[in-house]
């Protein structure tokens, strides 16, 4: 992992003046973003079509369609994404009947989706805000001062197969069927949830009723698991790196803690685009308007951006185990480490003492 950013950045004087410079990259281009959902919207239905077309003539190699189905879906999220930032088309208007259109077919409502990720946006990064819109994640402390029921439960919920198996299945095909977290906010999230379960509903009846019901399951059941679990993977890497930043107000403030709180994940030029850029998540999380088509404009115009968060796709595998935040050493930390340090081990170094080591 590499060093983050420059001294100016490290001091935290900087974040401010970047808001003013990313503000000019926040005008969106429409003819662009038609053009971005056209070339997501279509191939994903053809690759639908293709798999059908696969399983209807018992050609099963043809199944491989999946995975590519799958990261169309993936890329039709980050889409619905950007409508949710009003990043777009920058109205109001376009974006969000867009987004609830998108929001069928990833099954996230959307009006509900928009409220918990604004909350997340506002709060990311504050020890004191945590619980909504984020992945659950304890401090060294609070997981010791669990009882032993409460370790276990925490460590289920932590596990890969639970983070990025049965939980991204979990909430794409029942939680999100109801505003969970935001289930005392007005009729809003309760009318996107039910509206967007009931186009879905009507949907599926459609197809199975054109296509049958074994094949439309063993059409779409694995590309929405293939779809919702690459993007858990991505959001968690985001905000889940060891040099992540939380701290507790009056500490935390806002321009801080999202270019330093969220990774840039340098991920391949196949997956950037598949993925809607979204990696670049320091950037989007300091100026969330900038559309996604715009953000390596940012980075091309201001590569000393790139040093921030910085994690390759190698670096990201490593996350996994980093479950607990050290506030003292201020970094995630391993179950193993935080039990070390129970034993009396040496505590951890912050990050700026290890970089210092290594230097």
């Amino acid at each position: 992992m590499s060093a983050t950013g420059t001294s100016d950045l490290q001091s935290g004087s900087n974040e401010k003046a970047w808001l003013k410079i990313l503000a000019k990259y926040r005008q969106p281009d429409v003819r662009r973003s038609v053009y971005e959902l056209a070339v997501t919207v279509v191939p994903f239905l053809l690759l639908w079509l293709g798999t059908w077309f696969a399983v209807y003539f018992e050609f099963w190699p043809g199944l491989v369609l999946i995975v590519p189905a799958a990261g169309f879906l993936l890329r039709l999220f980050m889409l619905q994404h950007d409508c949710g930032h009003g990043s777009l088309f920058g109205r109001r208007r376009w974006d969000d009947w867009t987004g609830r259109a998108i929001g069928v077919l990833t099954l996230t409502p959307y009006d509900y989706w928009r409220r918990a990720h604004a909350e997340h946006h506002a709060s990311a990064g504050n020890l004191d805000e945590r619980g909504v819109g984020d992945i659950t994640t304890l401090t060294v402390r609070e997981y010791h001062s669990l009882s032993a029921r409460g370790k276990v439960g925490y460590r289920i919920y932590r596990h890969p197969a639970v983070m990025f198996g049965l939980g991204p299945a979990f909430l794409f095909l029942f939680k999100q069927r109801l505003p969970f977290g935001l289930m005392r906010s007005g009729a809003l999230p309760w009318v996107s949830t039910l509206a967007t379960n009931a186009v879905v509903a009507a949907l599926a009846v459609v197809l199975i009723w054109a296509v049958g019901l074994v094949p439309f399951l063993l059409v779409h059941l694995p590309i929405v698991l293939i779809a919702s679990s690459a993007g858990v993977w991505l959001f968690y890497v985001q905000h889940q790196f060891e040099d992540t930043h939380w701290s507790r107000p009056p500490d935390w403030n806002f321009p801080y803690a999202a270019m330093h709180g969220a990774s840039y994940y340098n991920l391949p030029a196949p997956l950037r685009w598949i993925t809607g850029n979204i990696g670049m998540h320091h950037i989007h999380h300091l100026s969330s308007k900038v559309p996604f088509y715009r953000l390596p404009e940012i980075l091309r115009d201001y590569p000393e951006l790139a040093n921030v968060g910085r994690i390759s796709l190698r670096d990201s595998l490593a996350c996994v185990k980093l479950v607990l935040w050290d506030e003292r050493a201020q970094r995630l930390i391993s179950l193993k480490e935080a039990r070390a340090q129970q034993t009396g081990a040496p505590p951890a170094l912050p990050p700026e003492a290890r970089r210092s080591e290594k230097g």
